[in-house]
């Protein structure tokens, strides 16, 4: 039995038992800490020494002492290690968020002045529950409520990790404020996101640098063409302000605008918050609906051209084949950087001397030569009637219907000469231009030829070391050769458009989940032609065949009338005069001196062949493999032809 008021602990079967002389105190698993630093706390708070609870619990006396602080401070909870991460708001913002869902923020507003996603204020206050509602207000109260309207209360200060934000005050617009004043601060008009005059935190103050942009060149006056459905709190403005400040904020696709905190995003634009992604997208939809993108892409060039000249009348097109990976029937097309064909999308865009889009086209991938026609009417449109236009590309538009186009567009052209470097007949002389206030001179050849299917154009072919090395044809007759290998040198500034579009501005991304399967137009080889062309394929190769096996006297066909008809070519010889036939018909022989010598050896038969299968009267003969041993057989040599 235990002596009277001695403390022991003692562990058996996985339970740890406390006992205080002969009663049980404390019955635990052995693997519950947190009933284990309780039990210890009680027992310090009931009188026993701390040392002797460390020493019973195998515990130092200091971790004993920080418990009974703990408990303190937190209560139990402080007893028990928590797992996992800490939560990102205690109890005292979680009542904030409490309240301002009863002031009817929105789940998004606070979780953007909190840093936090919104599905974890959705948590708290489902966690939370409602708030406590006031109770009514009497007649009495009332009444003397109704004359402090206009009165505004401030709001909370939030203090999140060390960052004190101050949250606009909500205005509340009565009557008495004149027709189109706005208040100090806050909102402009009920039921508007508009802000008037206050000071804001905003982290993303350096997109402001475009607001002297957009003035100048008039967006505000083209965004006014743009017109969606009806709006409560976004007008179209405010949407399209927030499209053009979020892709300079580097977000590259719509979705990319959920990054973004609101209100200080917002303020870029003259708004309390930016629309949510969900409200954002839909606006963006319909007025993407009911407009035309190109035409509104068109006004911001013209703007952007008559405001900021480029100062060179040369511009580049190039096609952009972005890549489809889904499951729905499209066109394909060949993939520069992977080098096979993928079904995908080809972008035809037109940028000026300095790199800035002009115009853009997209369709079915279908080469340079056949999307160029209608980017050249877009830029014609953006600059004029008159403007002059030296229009640059690469070899897969270097194609006479290509050329053509650019000539009925009134535009002058030129690109790379294709296929092997052909030979020239002019002189060699030099040429120079001026490029960043340095004189860069050319040697090369400057010539004109004819192109079939276009007329005559300005061929220049560049020498280095003595030898050509690069052919370009041109239709402007009035630049220097150098001037116009310099600007073709630079095209690979819509190079670099691509390259930073891509990194920056989405143009491979997705720009919406909805397609329309239409039928397909466009001309495809006839398959009907393409099978009687195999057929006389396959039965032009099976004559070859069998002409080959009958041997070189069946490959030809004569006819006995017209051989007839055929004139001799020449005399026939006179046997006569020659000198063995002389000697023949006297009757000797050649002269055994005058014979040439033959090397021992067996004699091939003179006599008439044996008698064998005869060949048929028409069609081509039997074939016969003929085979003769060459081992032991000395090489005959045929007797000289006198001279």
């Amino acid at each position: 039995m235990p002596e009277p008021g001695v403390l022991r602990r003692m562990v058996e079967a996985g339970q740890c038992v406390v006992v205080f002389g002969r009663a049980v105190v404390y019955r635990y698993d052995v693997a519950d800490l947190g009933m284990r630093n309780l039990a210890i706390v009680a027992l310090t708070d009931a009188g026993r020494r701390v040392d002797e609870v460390a020493a019973v619990f195998g515990l130092t006396a200091t971790y004993v002492s920080i418990l009974r602080g703990r408990a303190g401070r937190q209560g139990s909870a402080g007893l028990v290690k928590r797992r996992g991460r800490p939560d990102k708001l205690d109890a005292r913002k979680k009542a904030q968020v409490q309240r301002w869902s009863a002031q009817g923020r929105s789940q998004q507003w606070i979780a953007d002045q909190f840093g936090v996603a919104r599905s974890l204020i959705g948590r708290v206050l489902a966690e939370l529950g409602p708030a406590p509602v006031q109770p009514p207000l009497s007649p009495e109260e009332a009444g003397s409520s109704t004359a402090e309207q206009t009165t505004v209360e401030p709001t909370d200060v939030v203090v999140v990790e060390g960052d004190v934000e101050q949250v606009p005050p909500v205005v509340e617009v009565t009557d008495e404020l004149a027709e189109g004043e706005l208040p100090a601060s806050g909102l402009g008009a009920r039921g508007s996101a508009r802000i008037g005059l206050g000071a804001y935190r905003c982290r993303y103050a350096g997109a402001m640098l475009l607001h002297a942009y957009l003035d100048r060149i008039g967006a505000e006056q083209v965004f006014a063409t743009v017109t969606g459905g009806p709006a409560r709190r976004y007008d179209d403005l405010a949407v399209l302000s927030t499209a053009t400040l979020g892709f300079a904020l580097g977000i590259d696709t719509v979705e990319g605008a959920k990054h973004l905190r609101r209100s200080e995003a917002g303020v870029t634009v003259g708004l309390s918050m930016i629309p949510e992604l969900r409200t954002f997208r839909t606006r963006l939809g319909a007025l993407a609906d009911d407009s035309d993108p190109l035409a509104l892409q068109r006004a911001f060039a013209r703007q952007m051209l008559a405001f900021d000249p480029p100062g060179s009348p040369v511009y580049y097109v190039d096609d952009h084949f972005v890549a489809y990976s889904g499951a729905r029937p499209v066109a394909k097309g060949y993939n520069t950087k992977r080098r096979l064909a993928e079904p995908g999308r080809a972008d035809t865009v037109v940028c000026d001397s300095r790199g800035r889009a002009v115009a853009f086209a997209s369709g079915e991938p279908s080469g340079l030569t056949r999307t160029m026609g209608a980017v050249l009417a877009q830029l014609r449109e953006v600059t004029g009637p008159d403007a002059p236009i030296l229009l640059g590309f690469d070899r897969g538009g270097s194609y006479p219907s290509a050329f053509t186009a650019c000539r009925e567009a009134g535009m002058d052209w030129v690109t790379y000469r294709r296929g092997a470097l052909v030979a020239t007949r002019a002189p060699v002389r030099r040429s120079w231009t001026v490029r960043d206030g340095r004189r860069v001179c050319l040697t090369l050849i400057d010539e004109s030829i004819e192109i079939a299917g276009y007329g005559t154009a300005r061929q220049l072919t560049l020498i280095e070391a003595g030898l050509p090395v690069l052919q370009v044809l041109t239709s402007d007759t009035r630049a220097s050769g150098a001037a116009l290998l310099c600007w073709l040198r630079a095209r690979w500034r819509i190079e670099n458009l691509f390259k930073y579009a891509s990194d920056h501005n989405g143009i491979n991304a997705l720009a919406d989940y909805v397609m329309t399967i239409a039928p397909n137009t466009a001309l495809v080889p006839n398959p009907a032609r393409r099978a009687a062309r195999a057929v006389v394929t396959q039965a032009e190769q099976d004559l070859h065949d069998r002409a080959t096996v009958a041997g070189p006297d069946a490959r030809r066909t004569r006819d006995p009338q017209a051989d007839e008809r055929r004139a001799p070519r020449h005399p026939p010889d006179d046997r006569s005069s020659h000198p063995r036939a002389r000697a023949g018909q006297a009757g000797t022989g050649p002269d055994p001196s005058q014979a040439p010598r033959e090397r021992a050896g067996p004699r091939r038969e003179t006599g008439p062949p044996a008698a064998g299968t005869p060949r048929p009267a028409d069609g081509p003969a039997a074939p016969c493999v003929q085979r003769r041993g060459l081992a032991r057989r000395a090489p005959q040599q045929l007797p000289h032809r006198p001279r």
